[in-house]
């Protein structure tokens, strides 16, 4: 089998080989001469014994080429040198039917073939207005065979600037002497720069080439070392750009000025839709006037769907959908299910209409996509008619069984017939009458939405299926013949197709993309996600049409050796039309102008702002940050160390100051700065180095005494450094000299350069127990020779709280040496002994002690401190802040009113007690700390987990992160509660049972769910009591008996008794509740019932709420619907669809499905199911998705 590959292109530096060059031009003319009946291998994509499939090394399977080697035509055998024979044979119709510009042929004698180099190229000639040329491998490209190419001929320089050429082309090796003795390969490609040869590596084996007779002839194909090798080529036309593209560095905003949108994983429906609904330029339009500059929130949907629309205008890339998504409220999994596009549509429709409301452009949608339909029952022989009128937003046409688009129409609006026994009541006065039913259309919208039901369910293979055959679509047609007598004819009903929605696939699994034509006499253009190309009507049409494969003939093409023919995997499912009187108002152009000005100041803002970022991002490198703690940081501190280093000041007033300078700058610069921002004089501000200690605290260690280093310099040396910025303290100096030059009281430098150490720095924080807060006080400086005790004077003064405190008033003074260690200081004990040093933190506390100790002494809490939650200590509050705890409160989703009780937050211990944290919680919110139950929360969804268990040894750690916090707790909130109000205490809780009951108000329609608390001593009647309570619904003496059950799996499982213990309801049930129906009242025998379920196709897809169902001997099953009709609660065409099946409880049973005739008292034995056959509306079948919804 012949092996196509692209080979790169290599220039060999060599001499010529000897050898004689013939070369025949021999254009061919006259297109017609073709044969355009010849059968086309090339349309074959599967291997016959007369066929190769080809493919190119390391290119995607798209450029699969066909080719076909010489035929064995004994009676009339093909010369190569009958060339106009030979390209008939060589070049079949291809597939794709490009219009051919030029054909040529080209000869390469050549002779010698044992002297030839590795590697040999052939004269140019010219194809198309081009240069080629043939590249020959004699000996192989590292194969055993010989390989030959074509290959363009420009010279390097030569080459046009974005050049490509769409070319068939055929390669014949024959022999001179004997024409009737070839060998050949034939295929197609797009040459480019970047693929500038294309051909077969493996053409033929060296050994059958000289060696022997080739194919059953009497002589080799080469002799004498001669072979011919002739060149056809023909130039077909790329009409869309991207014929045989391989979409490699493809820019469809350069090639066809739009954009795509990104597929998020399995989004390409929706690409589809939206880029169908952003071409409709008066949608665009409307949705641009939907008042969103007040609410310019990712959550609203009409604002993120501007965002999309202003983004496929104005970008030169691909546009993401993610911020739609998300308003949508989808999530992951929902971006991987595939969904319904008509509901989809739908859905968005009516979120943009609710968006709309108040608006003058209330109406805009309905006028542009809804219509009027009239649906009737019209008597024959008497004047009665009943009908109505609703609007409808698009049109669901029926393929199976129907040809074409007006076939549909036709089939859409028949009349049946009402006669005989089905004669339809016509009221008291005309009782039963012969009538007229079916549907007509009052009007047409402009934009015509056509959903073409391609997806059915199939009554024989008992599943939905695809519909894969014929249906054709016109480019116009007139919709008049489908309207109704009277309708307003006043302009023509005439509309020309402007979007054509294609799913390529099958039930299951597939992939959508859409062909719109943007303007009014423009190009089609196919949207496939990212990638938007030029189309012709051929894709569109016929492509779209679905029904077998067909070759350029018009013949259906079938599998090889077999009659089956090959179906296309891609057909329309969704007509996009617009009435042509309407089309310049429906695609008016759509300027600047027309977006609204927040909208384009947004995406300005936003362009700035990724420019800043990306300048940033390239001059990072350049820039360094720098953190300041100044004293009026340090003042709003209220945590450990002198700062928080991770924060910025628009989260905490005491984080630090940011600078971004350059590496480069000195640090004479950078005080300049920073002194300007202080409003000081540079002179009297000194920077600190800040370093991490090894107790992992960060202080200030020397000040920065060189100020002609740069800031890489100074960052470089201080080695203790663990943080990517430069992080400094900012002294100002308090003292001056007469040359305004500050006093520094620690490393002053002398004249003779030498530095004074005369004092240390320590830092003052000030715990005020009346307040429970802890602000930075400033600092001093002290001598280490000075007492600890010499320390209250200077807190005095700095404090402004006179020369001493009040009598039974004193200071006491602590270190901070790290968070978790905070330990007292001796007043008698030097600074030195005390082993304080630079950048050491003191903490003082004003407190009341029983005798003077020089203001130091053992503390007393007051009565007023003890009797409330204040922390007395410093060394208490210091634990305090180490296991600080912001945890936030929220209203239990279903077990709590969100009204009564918000969402707050409290500032707790994580040592706190279970019993103090609900002390905590009543207190804010007023309720008794007894009454409140608390639940962690699932990370992953929001949705509340196990309410918290009341234990002597369960703290807010314990509750927020559990021992063993492993896979089991991974998706915990660690920072968040739900909570609940009880009508009892948890201790009488403790007493109670949970049960989760389903009430049935209406038949099996209405769900209401109720958690209720029964004693664990209780009965089934006391469950009963509870719900009649809880539900605020009639009790069984008003309105009848309440009969309980439970289900499983969608199946009734059991009744219980009413004097059932409530202790004993099983946990993996569901509980049911309802009343008894009078029919069943005074029933006690069970053989008389039959379980219920629903499904959908099979029985082993059991969806809905299951019951138990009287059944009468004799009664047949029409009537036995009746009753199920009211049973169900489900009425009209719901009910009409449903399909009735006696299952048996054997597994893997087939349904047997019931007639109206039946009885289904004799169809049923004991253990036997009604089975309720229909579509479980609760979730969307289609690909496996989920519910569609759309939030924002």
């Amino acid at each position: 089998m012949g092996n196509l590959t692209n080979h790169a292109l290599l220039t060999p530096s060599r001499s010529p080989s000897p050898r004689t060059d013939y070369l025949a031009n021999l254009p061919i003319r006259n297109k017609d001469d073709q044969n355009p009946q010849a059968p086309s291998p090339n349309a074959m994509l599967v291997d016959t014994p007369e066929e190769h499939i080809v493919e190119p090394n390391g290119v995607d399977n798209d450029d699969v080429a066909i080719i076909t080697p010489e035929a064995d035509e004994k009676e009339a055998p093909v010369l190569a040198t009958d060339y106009k024979t030979m390209k008939e044979h060589v070049l079949p119709a291809l597939i794709d039917e490009p219009p051919i510009l030029e054909d040529q042929v080209h000869t390469w004698e050549i002779k010698g073939w044992r002297n030839l180099n590795k590697k040999e190229h052939g004269p140019t000639f010219h194809a198309g207005g081009f240069p080629w040329r043939i590249l020959l491998f004699p000996y192989g490209n590292n194969v055993d065979q010989c390989s030959i190419y074509l290959e363009h001929g420009f010279e390097a320089d030569e080459m046009p600037e974005k050049w490509s050429c769409c070319v068939q082309f055929a390669l014949v090796l024959w022999n001179p002497n004997d024409p009737s003795i070839f060998h050949h390969h034939s295929a197609h490609h797009r040459f480019t720069k970047e693929e500038s040869d294309w051909g077969f590596t493996r053409f033929l084996e060296l050994r059958r080439l000289f060696s022997q007779p080739y194919d059953g002839s009497t002589r080799p194909l080469g002799e004498n070392e001669s072979v011919n090798i002739s060149a056809y080529v023909r130039i077909v036309e790329d009409e869309t750009g991207v014929l045989w593209h391989n979409f490699n560095n493809y820019d469809s905003k350069q090639e066809t000025g739009y954009v795509g949108l990104k597929n998020q994983g399995a989004t390409c429906y929706l690409n589809s839709l939206l880029q169908s609904l952003y071409f409709t330029n008066a949608f665009r339009k409307i949705i641009y006037q939907i008042p969103t500059e007040q609410d310019e929130s990712m959550m609203n949907s009409a604002y993120t769907l501007q965002r999309l629309f202003y983004q496929l205008q104005t970008s030169n890339t691909a546009v993401a959908t993610s911020e739609l998504t998300k308003s949508f409220g989808w999530e992951t999994r929902h971006i991987f299910e595939q969904q319904d596009v008509q509901e989809l549509s739908r859905k968005l429709m009516e979120r943009m209409e609710e968006k709309m409301k108040g608006t003058p452009h209330e109406k805009a949608l309905a006028q542009m996509f809804s219509g009027k339909i009239k649906t009737f029952i019209s008597c024959i022989n008497v004047p009665y008619e009943s009908s109505r009128v609703e609007d409808f937003w698009d049109v669901q046409l029926n393929v199976s069984g129907n040809k074409n688009l007006l076939e549909s129409f036709q089939d859409y609006i028949q009349v049946e017939k009402l006669d005989g026994e089905n004669q339809y009541y016509a009221g008291d006065e005309y009782k039963l009458q012969d009538a007229n039913k079916g549907v007509i259309f009052q009007s047409f919208p402009d934009v015509l939405h056509l959903q073409l039901k391609r997806f059915e369910y199939d009554i024989q293979r008992d599943t939905m299926m695809k519909i894969n055959a014929r249906y054709e679509f016109p480019e116009e047609f007139d919709a008049a013949p489908f309207l109704e007598k009277d309708a307003d004819r006043s302009e023509p009903w005439e509309y020309e197709l402007h979007g054509v929605l294609v799913h390529s696939g099958d039930l299951n699994t597939g992939h959508y993309y859409a062909f719109l034509k943007p303007t009014k006499d423009g190009n089609w253009y196919k949207y496939d996600d990212d990638k938007v190309t030029k189309a012709r009507k051929l894709e569109v049409l016929e492509d779209n049409f679905g029904g077998p494969f067909r070759l350029p003939n018009g013949q259906v093409r079938t599998l090889p050796q077999k009659k089956t023919p090959i179906m296309r995997p891609n057909s329309a499912y969704m007509l996009v039309y617009i009435r042509k009187s309407r089309v310049d108002q429906i695609l008016t152009p759509v300027t600047e102008e027309d977006t609204p000005p927040h909208l384009r100041n947004r995406f300005a803002e936003e362009l700035a702002a990724r420019e800043a970022r990306r300048k940033e991002r390239e001059e990072q490198h350049l820039y360094i940050g720098v953190k300041v703690v100044t004293d009026t940081t340090f003042q709003q501190h209220g945590g450990t160390d002198l700062t928080y280093f991770d924060l910025t000041p628009d989260q905490d007033p005491g984080a630090p100051i940011y600078y971004r300078v350059l590496r480069q700058d000195t640090m004479e610069q950078l005080v300049a700065k920073i002194a300007a921002d202080l409003g000081q004089d540079p002179r009297r501000v000194r920077l600190w180095i800040m370093v991490n200690r090894q107790n992992k605290t960060v202080r200030p260690d020397v000040p920065i005494m060189d100020l002609a280093l740069t800031v890489e310099e100074t960052y470089s040396k201080a080695t203790a450094q663990r943080d990517e910025s430069l992080r400094v303290w900012a002294e100002v100096a308090e003292e001056v000299n007469a040359d305004g030059e500050p006093i520094w009281p620690s490393h002053q430098a002398q004249a003779n350069g030498a530095i004074v150490k005369d004092n240390i720095l320590l830092f003052l924080k000030w715990f005020d127990v009346e307040s429970q807060t802890l602000r930075g006080a400033g600092h001093v400086y002290v001598r280490l020779d000075k007492k600890v005790e010499d320390l209250a004077p200077v807190i005095l003064k700095k404090m402004g709280w006179g020369e001493k405190l009040p009598s039974g008033e004193k200071i006491q003074l602590w270190e901070e040496i790290k968070p978790t260690m905070v330990e007292p200081l001796r007043g008698k004990e030097t600074l030195k002994a005390e082993e304080l040093q630079d950048g050491d933190i003191i903490c003082f506390q004003r407190t009341h002690v029983h005798k003077s100790r020089l203001g130091l002494g053992e503390s007393k809490p007051s009565e007023d401190a003890k009797s409330s939650d204040k922390l007395t200590d410093a060394r208490e509050y210091y634990d305090f802040l180490y296991h600080r705890k912001v945890v936030r409160f929220c209203p239990h989703p279903q077990k709590a009113d969100v009204q009564q009780y918000p969402q707050f937050e409290l500032v707790l211990s994580s040592k706190m007690s279970y019993d103090k944290l609900s002390e905590k919680v009543g207190e804010h919110i007023g309720v008794e700390p007894t009454h409140i139950r608390f639940y962690t929360i699932n990370g992953a969804n929001g949705n509340p987990r196990t309410a918290v268990k009341r234990l002597s040894n369960q703290t807010v750690e314990r509750i927020l992160t559990p021992p063993g916090y492993g896979q089991m707790n991974l998706n915990q909130l660690s920072d968040a509660l739900y909570y609940e109000v009880l009508d009892i205490s948890l201790a009488e809780l403790d007493t109670k049972k949970s049960i989760k009951v389903t009430w049935l108000s209406e038949g099996i329609t209405k769900e209401d769910q109720y958690d209720l608390l029964v004693s664990k001593s209780g009965v089934v009647e006391d469950l009963i009591e509870a719900l009649v309570k809880k539900a605020k619904i009639p009790s069984e003496e008003e309105a009848g008996q309440i009969r309980v059950f439970e289900v499983s799996n969608n199946k009734w499982y059991r009744d219980l008794e009413r004097n059932y213990p409530v202790i004993s309801i099983n946990e993996y049930t569901t509980v049911v509740a309802e009343r008894k129906p009078e029919e069943e009242i005074g029933v006690t025998d069970p053989n008389q019932y039959i379980t219920v379920f629903h499904f959908q196709n099979e029985p082993s897809r059991a969806h809905g709420m299951s019951f138990r169902f009287l059944i009468k001997e004799g009664e047949p099953f029409s009537e036995t619907k009746k009753r199920l009709e009211k049973r169900l609660g489900i009425k009209g065409k719901s009910f009409e669809k449903i399909k009735f099946a006696v299952v048996r409880r054997a597994q893997f049973s087939r349904p047997i499905y019931l007639q109206d005739d039946d009885i289904l008292y004799d169809k049923a034995e004991r253990e036997d199911y009604l089975g309720l056959d229909h579509v479980d509306r609760s979730r969307s079948t289609r690909n496996g998705g989920g519910d569609l919804f759309l939030k924002g």
